[in-house]
């Protein structure tokens, strides 16, 4: 999908950075074509200093948006999700960051999330990315706790584990 809505903006590398930005913040786009997130808009000048456009771009993708029925679905009911990764140095938590071979891969999340819980090991949080928006999907688990290093073994022992990063 995320290929599909880029190539509607192949002629246009500035509106492909502007969707990007969109897709990766949850950024709404609303009836009167402004970038929303929840009720609260934003500028057409802060997207563009952003993504290094001119605020004209902005427009333009926005009403492109909303001309496109396909492309108006989506963008009208993104949403954010509140994330505790950035939060994790203050609140004392760790960041997990695993990266697989094959994101489309059934089960994944289960098996990393279950490997945790045999541990006795509790998730605050998963946030995994979807492979259809973002070109190196990651999954990332936020614990109250570090990861002892046989924990770790275990993970990267998973055959569609590419690489376990701690934070």
């Amino acid at each position: 999908m995320f290929e599909d809505i880029m190539r509607k903006f192949e002629g246009s590398p500035g509106q492909q950075a502007v969707i990007r930005l969109l897709l990766e913040r949850g950024f709404s786009v609303s009836d009167e074509g402004r970038v929303v997130s929840g009720g609260i808009e934003i500028p057409d000048t802060q997207v563009a200093r952003e993504v290094g456009v001119d605020r004209r771009v902005v427009d333009s993708t926005t009403d492109a948006i909303l001309e496109d029925e396909e492309l108006r679905r989506i963008f009208q009911n993104i949403s954010q999700i509140p994330s505790l990764m950035d939060l994790a140095p203050v609140l004392d938590l760790n960041v997990i960051t695993i990266a697989v071979h094959d994101a489309d891969d059934p089960g994944i999340v289960a098996k990393v999330t279950g490997v945790l819980a045999d541990h006795g090991i509790s998730i605050r949080q998963t946030i995994s990315e979807d492979p259809e928006f973002t070109d190196e999907p990651r999954l990332y688990l936020v614990t109250d706790e570090e990861l002892p290093g046989d924990v770790v073994t275990e993970l990267m022992g998973l055959p569609f584990v590419r690489s376990v990063e701690l934070s």
